[in-house]
């Protein structure tokens, strides 16, 4: 019988499962970057959720601080680069889009994108190691809370934190990525 004839359907895109059959993301982690997802589990109270584990492979580093920033509903945090330091991100309220892109000249995976969607209902702890640019998005209705666990304490005098942001013209070339 075929295929009915739908006004508009050459330019429809094929939908892609973000996991495959067993719950597993389908993206090529960028070299260095770890996400571990963790689930609440329910007890009469109410939930608990691990952050985070000496023992997980993920906590390979010491924890010297421990901080939350937020984020307020529809608002973007991009692109920021940390030379020495690891972020180590949790997402405890709001729904966030995290993007990590790999600008490094000498990895194996140079110009690679890597997107991880993270809620209180879908948490994880996303490892971020340095040079990578990374930003996210707030697609929640209400203030997002992310926890960070950085490899190293914050420097007052000379913060390692460099900034690129997201709506300049560089980062359009730089970071084959929108916040739509």
């Amino acid at each position: 019988m075929g295929r009915p004839r739908i006004s508009g359907y050459d330019v429809l895109v094929q939908k892609q499962s973000a996991v495959d059959a067993n719950g597993i993301l389908r993206q090529d982690p960028i070299s260095g970057v770890r996400f571990r997802p963790v689930r609440p589990v329910p007890h009469e109270d109410g939930d608990v959720v691990e952050v985070a584990r000496e023992k997980w492979p993920e906590v390979d580093q010491p924890i010297v601080q421990v901080h939350i920033t937020t984020t307020l509903p529809g608002r973007v945090r991009a692109w920021g680069l940390h030379e020495a330091n690891t972020d180590r991100l949790f997402v405890v309220r709001g729904f966030v889009s995290i993007v990590v892109y790999d600008g490094r000249e000498e990895s194996p995976t140079l110009q690679c994108l890597n997107e991880f969607r993270v809620s209180e209902r879908n948490p994880g702890l996303l490892v971020i190691p340095p040079n990578l640019f990374h930003g996210w998005k707030n697609f929640g209705v209400d203030e997002a809370f992310i926890i960070n666990m950085p490899s190293s304490q914050y420097g007052h005098e000379g913060p390692d934190a460099l900034d690129l942001p997201f709506e300049s013209p560089e980062a359009e070339e730089i970071i084959p990525f929108r916040w739509w």
